[in-house]
């Protein structure tokens, strides 16, 4: 029985420009880095001789993120922007400010989609992705 939520994991190009980012940017706080290879986590992710590294980053709410570069076998591109194919994933945020923090993430890299909406009275929300396409949402609720 699954008893709860524990991360949410994005594979990115440059896990350093990617710690900068959800670190420094969006306020993130470092939980723990690893690097891993060998059988273990080759047989977890399927590829043979995995090489990876990754940083476990959080807001203190429980909920974590989990940033991975693959070093083998090395990240391919991906196939579409489009948020609406199969497999399609996103993060959602919630903040106090949606247009300053709009506005933070897209002037320090994030790649806007379009800008925030109100969705109901006292509900605004926006996607936009990460450096790496990544797709983020930031979701305001005053109410």
């Amino acid at each position: 029985m699954i008893t709860g939520m524990n991360h949410t994991g994005f594979v990115v190009r440059d896990l350093d420009a990617s710690v900068h980012f959800y670190r420094d940017i969006v306020g993130l706080e470092i939980v723990r880095t690893m690097e891993r290879e060998g059988a273990p986590i080759s047989q977890v992710i399927g590829y043979e001789n995995t090489h990876l590294k990754g940083t476990i980053l959080s807001t203190g709410d429980g909920h974590s993120l989990e940033l991975i570069q693959y070093i083998n076998p090395a990240a391919s591109e991906r196939p579409t922007d489009e948020r609406n194919v199969l497999g399609a994933s996103h993060l959602a945020f919630n903040v106090d400010d949606i247009e300053k923090t709009f506005e933070r993430l897209v002037s320090n890299g994030a790649r806007r989609l379009n800008p925030p909406a109100t969705m109901q009275p006292g509900r605004k929300a926006c996607y936009m992705q990460d450096p790496d396409g990544n797709w983020i949402e930031l979701i305001e609720a005053s109410e």
